[in-house]
């Protein structure tokens, strides 16, 4: 599984790379078909913090959420609560035998 995290219009302590590493790697737990992770945090704006997770899994099954925070790391938190939702959610269904 591939890691990426891109920042616009600022730059990420080693900290906060590691939380959000940690956080990806979590992701695996849910669902075990992941192949690549894209973190993007804009800090453009001087209030909010948005972030955008993509994540793609094989046999073409992507899931993106985005949001926005005035403190990043409640950003990332929230953002990877949407992800964690679709991927349980697709994972409910593929797995549901009862029509």
């Amino acid at each position: 599984m591939q890691i990426k995290i891109a920042t616009r219009h600022g730059h990420l302590s080693d900290g906060h790379q590691a939380e959000i590493n940690a956080k990806c790697e979590k992701l695996l737990h849910y669902f075990s078909r992941i192949t690549m992770i894209e973190v993007t945090i804009d800090l453009a704006d001087k209030i909010f913090k948005s972030v955008e997770i993509k994540v793609d899994a094989e046999h073409k099954h992507d899931f993106v959420a985005q949001d926005k925070h005035e403190e990043l790391m409640a950003a990332v938190d929230l953002t990877f609560e949407r992800v964690q939702h679709q991927i349980h959610k697709y994972k409910e269904k593929i797995t549901n035998h009862h029509p």
